[in-house]
C-alpha cells in the first residue's frame, strides 16, 4: 500500500521531466516572394589551361599583361642588328701541306716557280693556312697564308661583296688577278707538281698577284659571260717582273702607274656531260725602263664528265697562250709562251695527265732574235714535256709521280722525276670551275 502511494505521488513529476520518444514537428519555412538573382556566367575553359572551370582566366590574363608591359618598359633597349647574325668565333680554318722529292739529271734545273721542286732532294712546296668566313650580309673575308720553312707570306687576303645589285661584285685587298686559267689557282688544285714556265717567265715565281681592287660584272646575255677589271700595284720581282719588278718607283698617276688587268670569261654547256670555258685576258702597266708592257692571252678549258650515269671518268683539256710586248731600254721585245695538257681520271682514285710547253726566244720588232735583260740566258726556243700519275687515298690526301724532260735550245736536255705528297685538314671553300 505504501509503495503504491509513493508511485502515485512521483508519477506526475516524472512525466513532466522525461523526454518524449517521438520528435516534435518543426515549423516549415514559408516561400519567399523575392525573385532569386541570376548566377553569373562562368568563363569558358581555355585550351591552354585544360578546361579548368573554377579559375577566372580573364582576370589572370589581364594581370599578366600588365606585368609584361611594365617589364618591357624597364628593360634596356637591345642593340640594333643589321640582318641575321653571320659572325662566328669559329671561321672556316684549313691547313694544306704540299711536299715533294725531286731528282734532276744533270743536277741543276730551270724550275723558277715559287712552289716548284727546283733541286735534288726534298722540297716543302707550301703549308697553306686558309681562314674564310662571311663578315656580315654584305662582305665575305678570305685569306691564305703560306708557310715556307722559316718564312711566312700572305698569299691572298681580301674582302669581297655578296649583295651588290645589277650582278656586280667588288673585291679589295691582296689577290691573284683573274689573268688566264692557271694564274688565279693554288698549288693544291693543280694537275701537275710544278707551274707552267710561261707564267713564271711573265710574272715571276709567285704568279701575278698584288694589292688592289677588282670589279666584276655578270652580263645578262643568253650564255655565261663575266667581265672582270682590276687595278693593282705593278711592283714585285716575284709577282710583276714584266712590269716594275723590284724597281724603286713612286706612284704618280693612278691611271698609268698601276697594273690594269681586263678579263672576259665565257662558259658554254655543250651537252649534259660536256662543258667549255673560254677566256680572254689583257694586262698593261709600267715597267722598270719607264715604258710600258702589254700582255695578251687566251685560255680554253674543255671538260667531259658523265652525269647521266654513274661514272668516275673525267677527261679535260686545258691550254693557255700568252703574247708579251715589252718596251725596254734597247727597244721592243716580244715573245710567245704557252702550254696544253690532257687530264684523264679513269677510276675513282686514279688519274693520269700529259703536258706540253713551249716558249719562243725574245724577238725584236722585225721578229729577229734579240737580247732580253729579264732573262739574258733565254736565247732559243724551249720545249718541255711531262707526264704523271695521281692516286687519291681519300679526298683529303693525294700522291703524284711525275716525270719529264726539259729541252731548252741553249743547253742540254734536263730530265726530271718528282714525287709529290699532299694532305689537307679543315673546311676549305670550293674553287672556281
Amino acid at each position: 500500500m505504501l509503495a503504491s502511494a509513493l508511485w502515485l505521488c512521483a508519477g506526475p513529476a516524472m512525466a513532466q521531466t522525461a523526454p518524449t520518444s517521438q520528435p516534435q514537428p518543426q515549423p516549415q519555412p514559408q516561400p519567399s516572394t523575392k525573385p532569386k538573382p541570376k548566377p553569373k556566367p562562368k568563363p569558358k575553359p581555355s585550351a591552354d589551361t585544360g578546361g579548368d572551370d573554377d579559375v577566372d582566366l580573364s582576370e589572370i590574363e589581364k594581370a599578366l599583361g600588365k606585368d609584361a608591359k611594365q617589364a618591357a618598359k624597364n628593360q634596356p633597349a637591345a642593340p640594333m642588328r643589321i640582318g641575321p647574325s653571320l659572325q662566328s668565333t669559329n671561321p672556316d680554318i684549313s691547313f694544306i701541306l704540299d711536299a715533294a722529292g725531286a731528282w734532276f739529271q744533270p743536277g741543276n734545273s730551270l724550275q723558277f716557280g715559287g712552289h716548284d721542286p727546283a733541286r735534288r732532294g726534298f722540297t716543302l712546296q707550301q703549308v697553306e693556312l686558309g681562314v674564310q668566313h662571311a663578315v656580315d650580309p654584305y662582305f665575305r673575308f678570305d685569306s691564305f697564308i703560306v708557310l715556307l720553312g722559316s718564312s711566312i707570306e700572305v698569299e691572298e687576303a681580301y674582302a669581297s661583296t655578296t649583295s651588290l645589285p645589277y650582278n656586280l661584285k667588288l673585291r679589295a685587298g691582296q689577290f691573284y688577278t683573274n689573268f688566264g686559267r692557271q694564274n688565279p689557282t693554288h698549288p693544291h688544285t693543280w694537275d701537275f707538281v710544278d707551274a707552267p714556265f710561261a707564267l713564271t717567265r711573265l710574272f715571276g715565281g709567285d704568279g701575278n698577284r698584288n694589292l688592289g681592287v677588282e670589279v666584276s660584272y655578270l652580263t645578262p646575255l643568253p650564255w655565261y659571260v663575266e667581265v672582270i677589271d682590276s687595278m693593282t700595284e705593278a711592283r714585285g720581282d716575284d709577282t710583276a717582273r714584266s712590269f716594275l719588278g723590284d724597281a724603286d718607283f713612286q706612284l704618280k698617276n693612278p691611271l698609268l702607274d698601276l697594273q690594269n688587268t681586263l678579263a672576259v670569261k665565257q662558259f658554254f654547256e655543250l651537252s649534259e656531260n660536256t662543258s667549255l670555258l673560254w677566256g680572254l685576258s689583257f694586262v698593261t702597266g709600267p715597267n722598270a725602263a719607264d715604258k710600258r708592257t702589254n700582255i695578251y692571252a687566251t685560255d680554253l678549258y674543255l671538260k667531259y664528265r658523265p652525269i647521266t650515269h654513274q661514272s668516275y671518268t673525267i677527261v679535260s683539256l686545258q691550254t693557255e697562250w700568252m703574247y708579251r710586248r715589252r718596251r725596254a731600254a734597247m727597244g721592243l721585245v716580244q715573245d710567245l709562251s704557252g702550254y696544253a695538257y690532257l687530264f684523264w681520271r679513269f677510276a675513282q682514285r686514279w688519274a693520269t695527265a700529259a703536258r706540253y710547253e713551249y716558249g719562243t726566244p725574245p724577238l725584236d720588232r722585225n721578229f729577229d732574235r734579240t737580247a732580253d735583260d729579264l732573262d739574258p740566258f733565254w736565247t732559243d726556243h724551249r720545249h718541255r714535256v711531262e707526264v704523271n700519275t695521281t692516286f687519291w687515298p681519300s679526298e683529303f690526301s693525294r700522291l703524284r709521280l711525275q716525270g719529264g724532260v726539259d729541252l731548252p735550245g741553249w743547253r742540254d736536255p734536263i730530265w726530271s722525276v718528282m714525287l709529290a705528297f699532299e694532305v689537307s685538314v679543315g673546311p676549305h671553300a670550293a674553287h672556281k670551275f
